[in-house]
C-alpha cells in the first residue's frame, strides 16, 4: 500500500485569496468605488447601493471562489466569472458617471490613460491608490476605476482560462478522490 507520510492530501490547502493579484486589484477598486460614491454622488442615489454593492460583489466573489476551490474547481470557475461579470457592471456606472455629466472619457492613446496602466502594473494595493484619489476630481477618479476594472477584467479572464485548463488537466474533486483511492490500493 502507497501510504508514504509525503503523499497528495485530499483537500490541498486553498483559499490564500489576499496573495491573488485580481483579490489585490478588486479590493483597491472597492476602497476607490466607497470614496467616489460617499463623495461624489448625491446622498440616496440608488446608483450608490448598486457600485458599492458591485465593487463588492467583485472583491467577495474572488475570496468565494478561493475557499470553494479544494472541494469544487467548478463552483471556483463560476464565482470568478461572478466577480468578472460585477465589475463589468461596475465600469458600466463609471462611464453612465461621466457621459452624462459630460466629462471626458480617457482615450486609449490619452497621457493619462497610459500613465494609469503604468501604475496599474506596478501597484495592487489600495494603500498606494488612495491617497492618489483623495486629492483628484470625481472624473479623473472615475477614468482611474475604469482603467483598474479594464485591466483587472483582463487579469480574471487569464485566471478564468488558467482554472479551466487546471480543471481539464486534473479533474475535480471526484477525479481526485478516484485517483488517490486507485493509488491507495497498489
Amino acid at each position: 500500500m502507497n501510504n508514504q507520510p509525503n503523499d497528495e492530501p485530499l483537500l490541498p490547502r486553498t483559499g490564500n485569496y489576499r496573495k491573488l493579484l485580481t483579490y489585490q486589484k478588486a479590493e483597491a477598486i472597492y476602497d476607490i468605488t466607497y470614496y467616489f460614491c460617499k463623495n461624489y454622488l448625491q446622498r440616496f442615489d440608488r446608483t450608490i447601493d448598486q457600485m458599492v454593492q458591485a465593487a463588492r460583489s467583485g472583491k467577495q466573489n474572488i475570496v468565494e471562489g478561493s475557499a470553494a476551490s479544494a472541494t469544487s474547481k467548478e463552483t471556483e470557475i463560476k464565482l470568478v466569472n461572478v466577480a468578472k461579470a460585477s465589475l463589468q457592471e461596475l465600469l458600466v456606472d463609471y462611464e453612465d458617471f461621466l457621459r452624462t455629466r459630460n466629462h471626458r472619457q480617457w482615450e486609449s492613446d490619452s497621457v493619462e490613460l497610459l500613465k494609469m496602466r503604468e501604475l496599474g502594473r506596478r501597484h495592487n494595493d489600495s494603500a498606494f491608490y488612495m491617497p492618489l484619489v483623495k486629492v483628484r476630481p470625481p472624473e479623473t477618479i472615475a477614468n482611474m476605476a475604469i482603467c483598474m476594472i479594464k485591466q483587472t477584467d483582463y487579469m480574471l479572464f487569464k485566471q478564468l482560462q488558467s482554472l479551466g485548463e487546471d480543471f481539464l488537466k486534473n479533474g475535480g474533486i471526484r477525479e481526485r478522490m478516484t485517483r488517490m483511492r486507485v493509488e491507495r490500493r497498489k
